[in-house]
């Protein structure tokens, strides 16, 4: 059993013991301490919204909360299945105090979590993180009396989302219904399989081939949409059915786009073409994480605009966006934030503003790949005794690379001429994750392992 309580919410196994696993009482406590935290921070609002994705134990969980809720004195407005970005709009739409949804994101079926919002439709900070889970530990929440129980009412805010999308300036429907799009898509049976063909049809795309779309929490494969577990929707494309396929995972976050043959995208390159896309027609600043490709820099440069990088985590590049201004940004893992619609990363804002692009050139999909700049990540660690003093190496790395461009922001990241390695610390395993990128594979694995040879004298 595990459960893992961080600043981004809680997440775990399903069952186990208190304190090992997800399980009714830790749902419960954590639950209760979000409430308490959201009471102290928008005292006069006593509403809050809750959505989930489609796995197993979403039916248990949601109950769980919802009750919870009310027995704190919050009405709920229960959306139900939906997306975690429909859910962030929904947070805005109810101008709630809060949200809550219910997703373990790409983590297997026995995973569930409670991601927290703020009143913004936006995961709590560093701060209002610690608060909730310091409450949690005091369980210093206090339950409503009877006359003060919130109450619950149910909505499907999946239309709301999809209209919010289609009112963005650069997405064109018109020239998308032009192009006749044959879109293949593979919503590994979460809630992506009610968001996904909503939003295509909606867009003009009456050709749809669904993979995996019945929302029952059974996945057909691993649910983190990585080359190696596309292997039945690259194989469609393949074969010739169809102009381009669109993957999510089971909270629909993130977006992994395949080629019309049947070759990926790149995830980390979903961010990039739809930056191209939005800087070609509004120039302005980027934002990305620092592990994510240096792509996004150049496409930003190439159209007049400045790049920055954040520290991991959606939450830390949604601040930085704010700071700079930046008009999109994201994370390389197929999450596109587009603060013109709202501030989380939105696999429909993706699927709408790429056929958009697409729709506009008299081109495959391939070949518009072909003109991104190329480069190459490579993902490595290095595993350590729960006794190594990891920030005293990664100290040690950031001195002996000093004649470097060196970030600290979030573990070590040493920009070379070539390339980047970017090394983090995990929270929760004595590990120290390696990235690395470049040009091709061979580098990026050379520059990688040029800085872990340093780590293991």
């Amino acid at each position: 059993m595990s459960l893992v309580k961080s600043i981004s919410g809680i997440r775990g196994t399903i069952g186990g013991y208190v304190g090992e696993g997800l399980n009714p009482v830790d749902i419960t406590r954590f639950t209760a301490a979000y409430a308490t935290q959201r009471q102290a921070a928008i005292p006069n609002n006593k509403t809050i919204v809750v959505g989930r994705d489609a796995r197993l134990s979403g039916p248990m969980v949601e109950h769980i909360v919802c009750g919870t809720l009310m027995g704190m004195g919050y009405n709920v407005v229960n959306i139900g299945l939906a997306t975690t970005p429909t859910t962030e709009l929904a947070v805005i739409g109810e101008k709630a105090a809060g949200g809550i949804i219910l997703t373990a994101s790409h983590n297997p079926k026995q995973w569930n979590a409670l991601k927290l919002l703020n009143e913004k439709g936006e995961f709590l900070n560093d701060q209002e993180g610690k608060e909730v889970l310091a409450i949690a530990e005091n369980e210093s929440f206090v339950f409503a009396e009877v006359d003060q129980l919130g109450q619950m009412t149910h909505k499907d805010y999946l239309p709301y989302h999809v209209n919010e999308v289609l009112q963005l300036p650069l997405v064109d429907v018109e020239a998308i219904k032009r192009r006749n799009f044959t879109v293949a898509i593979d919503c590994v049976n979460s809630v992506g399989g009610l968001a996904i063909p909503a939003m295509l049809k909606a867009l003009g795309v009456t050709n749809i081939i669904e993979l995996y779309c019945e929302p029952n929490g059974q996945f057909p494969h691993n649910p983190e949409p990585l080359p190696q577990h596309l292997t039945e929707i690259s194989e469609l494309l393949k074969q010739g059915k169809a102009d381009l396929g669109f993957v999510v995972d089971p909270d629909v976050d993130r977006l992994a786009i395949i080629c019309e043959d049947g070759s990926m995208f790149g995830e980390e390159y979903t961010l990039v073409s739809i930056a191209d896309y939005i800087l070609a027609h509004t120039p302005g600043n980027t934002v990305s994480n620092m592990s994510s490709s240096r792509a996004l820099s150049d496409i930003t440069r190439k159209h007049g605009g400045e790049y920055t990088a954040s520290a991991v985590g959606e939450v830390n590049v949604v601040a930085q966006m704010k700071k700079v201004n930046a008009i999109i940004g994201g994370e390389g893992n197929g999450g596109v934030i587009y603060p013109a619609c709202h501030s989380g990363r939105d696999a429909l804002v993706g699927v709408a503003l790429f056929l958009s692009h697409m729709a506009k050139m008299d081109m495959t999909v391939s070949a518009y790949r072909q003109t991104l700049p190329e480069y190459y990540i490579s993902k490595n660690r290095i595993d350590l005794t729960p006794d190594t003093d990891i920030d005293a190496i990664l100290a040690r790395v950031k001195d002996i690379y000093k004649e470097e461009r060196v970030n600290d922001i979030d573990g070590v990241k040493i920009d070379f001429a070539e390339g980047w390695v970017h090394l983090r610390k995990s929270n929760t395993e004595p590990i120290i994750r390696v990235y690395s990128e470049a040009a091709t594979m061979d580098k990026a694995n050379a520059l990688a392992q040029q800085v872990m040879a340093i780590i293991n004298e």
